[in-house]
């Protein structure tokens, strides 16, 4: 159970490093566009139209929603539209809509959530059970929590 522990914390640890090592200019368009939260202009939407693509060929938007199961507290990291690392409140969801452009239509996406630990019926500290769906469909989990793998799917129209 050391192990798992070990093994969870390093992917977090390493995880909220990679995800200040981006490039992104101040003032750029976002990358994805679609997000469903009630705040989000019109506007936003609209502007991540020209993104790379030399035929301009866009994708359908696809609903991803990840899932943390358990009681209590954990940090949780994700990779949607955006990376996000926060501390929250068990069982947790968070759902964000998708849209493939350019050459993501091609190579994909990798969406991924990455659970804290949770302390287990025998009171040893464990992964987290996290799961994520696309458009309704179960395509990642980590078995309930039995194994310290994050869950992740490669997106792709």
């Amino acid at each position: 159970m050391r192990k798992t522990a070990i093994l969870t914390i390093s992917l977090l640890a390493a995880a909220s490093l990679l995800t200040g090592c981006g490039s992104e200019k101040e003032g750029a368009a976002p990358v994805k566009t679609g997000h469903a939260s009630p705040s989000a202009s019109p506007s936003a939407s609209a502007s991540g139209g020209a993104k790379g693509s030399s035929s301009g060929k866009k994708g359908v938007v696809h609903e991803v929603v990840f899932e943390v199961g358990g009681t209590g507290a954990s940090k949780v990291l994700w990779i949607g539209n955006t990376n996000h690392f926060e501390q929250v409140t068990l069982p947790w969801t968070k759902t964000e809509s998708v849209q493939l452009e350019g050459a993501e239509l091609k190579i994909g996406v990798t969406v991924s959530v990455v659970p804290g630990s949770v302390k287990g019926a025998d009171g040893m500290l464990k992964p987290a059970p996290c799961t994520i769906k696309v458009d309704g469909k179960q395509v990642a989990d980590n078995q309930d929590g039995k194994t310290a793998e994050p869950c992740n799917y490669k997106l792709k129209d």
